[in-house]
């Protein structure tokens, strides 16, 4: 089964929701945010230091060093 979203007018809301759901096709209430969980789950996102961003910079002289064998 596949989901969809569709951006519905407001004032069509409820028109078309009916005729979905007489045509059998289900209809997810639109999730509400909770501004307080949202901002606890944001809060513990990870920080990299310049250390962990290291390994990067590294691989990218690698890379940039690197010569292909000609055919």
């Amino acid at each position: 089964m596949e989901r969809i979203t569709i951006n519905i007018p407001d004032s069509q809301s409820e028109e078309i929701k009916s005729f979905l759901k007489s045509r059998g096709i289900a209809v997810d209430n639109p999730k509400t945010l909770d501004i307080e969980v949202y901002r606890k789950k944001i809060a513990n996102i990870g920080v990299w230091t310049d250390e962990d961003l290291k390994i990067f910079d590294d691989n990218r002289k690698v890379f940039d060093n690197f010569k292909p064998l000609e055919w």
